[in-house]
């Protein structure tokens, strides 16, 4: 039993970043501390708390199965702390601070001109931030970069985070305009492209890691065909310049097809084959929910994206 006449919450603190991070170098620049300011803390809770908190496995940390039930309900009990220092009033025309958002490049081009523009016009003192998201884990880009939000593909996310889904994506097929196989197929823009065609030709891709594998390739192979691709890219933007400036097509999309159509060599034209639709979510830690800047900040957000679902219509 804890007696908490004698605790240091602060500990407490501690102690969920050790969860999150299983590691006392990692778990002090999250707070600040030095890494033996860490470790003496970790030894006052094993003391306080009679349990291990963390045992060495092989390379890793991991926790005990009563720090693992600890976990959830912890952080829970400290973003109710924090709400009660939430900021009791927020006025943009005067505010001076930073929001920072994460997602792909994808929102380089299609939120940040307009969020800019309109952050601008109501407030000049405020800063806005697009970083990049973390590979394989969207959540823990939250943590990584102290973000505000991030924009992903909706999914089942933790119970500590909220979402709101904005818009769905569906994927085109875009060509060089001036490409010799799509003129030879006599293709306007928004036909469906061949699939025959779609599978002889050579396919750049949008992959941050790398992977020559996406959900293009799924849907190929639930249909026993396959597609050669020749190119990786980490951004969209250089998948549709890499495309524009060869005979290489991809899919990409529709709503970023359709902004940088005019001002690349692309045409976009309609996948033959069942891409699975993403929709997109704007992600949020569950303990921001109630804060108003980050209210009027996710509602502008989402006045500039949400639209984006229009645009989808015709290509669905």
């Amino acid at each position: 039993m804890v007696n908490f006449a004698t605790f240091d919450l602060n500990l407490l603190r501690v102690l969920d970043a050790l969860l999150r991070d299983r590691s006392t170098i990692k778990a002090g620049e999250r707070l600040g501390l030095s890494q033996p300011a860490v470790s003496a803390a970790l030894g006052r809770l094993r003391h306080a708390l009679n349990d291990d908190i963390l045992v060495r496995q092989g390379q890793r940390m991991v926790p005990t199965d009563f720090a693992n039930r600890l976990t959830g309900p912890l952080r829970e009990e400290l973003f109710r702390l924090e709400t009660l220092f939430v900021e009791p009033a927020f006025e943009p025309e005067t505010a001076n601070m930073t929001f920072r958002v994460c997602g792909s490049d994808f929102f380089a081009d299609m939120l940040m001109p307009a969020l800019i523009e309109r952050t601008q016009e109501i407030s000049p003192f405020i800063k806005i931030q697009l970083v990049d998201l973390v590979p394989d884990s969207y959540v823990d880009t939250l943590d990584r970069y102290g973000a505000d939000a991030a924009l992903v593909p909706d999914a089942d996310f933790p119970d500590w985070i909220e979402k709101q889904v904005l818009f769905r994506s569906p994927f085109v097929v875009i060509s060089a305009k001036d490409n010799p196989h799509t003129k030879a197929a006599k293709l306007k823009a928004g036909d469906t492209f061949p699939l025959d065609l779609f599978c002889a030709l050579k396919h750049a891709l949008f992959s941050p890691q790398g992977n020559i594998r996406s959900m293009g390739d799924d849907a190929l192979d639930a249909i026993g065909r396959q597609r050669d691709v020749v190119a990786t890219l980490p951004a969209f933007s250089g998948v549709c310049r890499t495309v524009g400036n060869s005979d290489l097509i991809a899919l990409v999309p529709c709503q970023y097809a359709q902004n940088l159509g005019g001002l690349l060599n692309i045409r976009a034209y309609k996948a033959p084959i069942d891409v699975v639709v993403p929709k997109i979510s704007l992600i949020w830690q569950r303990r921001l929910d109630n804060a108003p800047s980050q209210v009027w900040f996710r509602e502008l957000v989402s006045s500039i994206l949400s639209p984006l679902d229009t645009d989808a219509e015709s290509w669905l």
